[in-house]
C-alpha cells in the first residue's frame, strides 16, 4: 500500500526521486479516503513550486482537496492524461495516477519526508482519531 521506494508526507503525497527530479503523486491512503476523483487540477511546466505548499487541487464526489508538494522545485513534467481520466489516481495513485514531476530545487529537503514505514505508522494513528 506504501512503496518503500517513495517518501511521503502527512498531507497525503508522495515523491519519488528520479536522479535530480521528483516525481509526485497522492497516496493511496488519500485516494481511498476521497473515493471516486472526478476532476485534477494541476499546474503548468514552469511554475515554481515551494515545498510544503499547494500545487493543485483534487475533486472527489466525497470532497475537494489541495494537492500539497513534498519538495521545492520547478514543474518540469505534468501528467495530462489526468485532465481527461481523473479515475487513474484510484486505480494506479503510484503508476498512472502520478501527477507532476518537479527539478528538484534542494535535494535535500527529501530527507526531511517520511518513509513508507513512518507515513503508514502516522495513517493509523490519524484513521484511529
Amino acid at each position: 500500500m506504501f512503496p518503500d521506494n517513495l517518501k511521503y508526507i502527512k498531507n497525503h503525497s508522495w515523491l519519488k526521486v528520479e536522479g535530480d527530479k521528483g516525481r509526485i503523486g497522492l497516496t493511496f491512503y488519500a485516494q481511498q479516503q476521497l473515493s471516486d476523483i472526478v476532476f485534477v487540477e494541476l499546474p503548468e511546466a514552469g511554475k515554481a513550486l515551494t515545498s510544503l505548499n499547494p500545487f493543485g487541487s483534487i475533486e472527489s464526489v466525497k470532497a475537494t482537496m489541495d494537492l500539497i508538494t513534498p519538495v521545492s522545485g520547478e514543474v518540469v513534467e505534468v501528467n495530462s492524461s489526468l485532465a481527461d481520466h481523473p479515475e487513474n489516481v484510484n486505480q494506479d495513485p503510484y503508476g498512472e495516477g502520478w501527477m507532476i514531476v518537479v527539478k528538484l530545487k534542494n535535494p535535500a529537503e527529501v530527507n526531511s519526508l517520511m518513509s513508507a514505514a513512518e507515513y503508514k505508522t502516522f495513517t493509523e494513528t490519524e484513521a484511529g482519531q
